[in-house]
């Protein structure tokens, strides 16, 4: 069985002992969060209009961190136009513990 969660704008197709990597969520590693469900998976797959009544995903925080460094320059060329940056992305694991429908 899998389910689809919404979390930070996004969606992830989760199963029960999967570790994700989210957007970054206000949570202590070690406590329980719980997402929508949009979509249930298995033998009868159920979609919800917008979430599936009942349902729920919980998972537990096991860290948190920051992604790779993504480097972005930007150029024009003959009026000396040069700029440099730098972003890393913040996210949070979380390891999918139960799906109950």
């Amino acid at each position: 069985m899998f389910a689809i969660i919404a979390s930070g704008g996004k969606q992830y197709r989760v199963r029960e002992g999967d570790v994700v990597r989210l957007e970054k969520l206000e949570a202590e590693p070690g406590s329980t969060v719980d997402f929508p469900v949009l979509v249930m998976g298995g033998e009868q797959p159920v979609v919800g209009t917008p979430k599936v009544d009942g349902a729920v995903v919980s998972g537990e925080v096991v860290a948190h961190g920051r992604g790779e460094k993504i480097r972005v320059r930007k150029y024009k060329a003959k009026v000396n136009y040069r700029r440099h940056l730098g972003h890393r992305q913040p996210y949070t694991e979380v390891r999918i513990t139960g799906i109950k429908a």
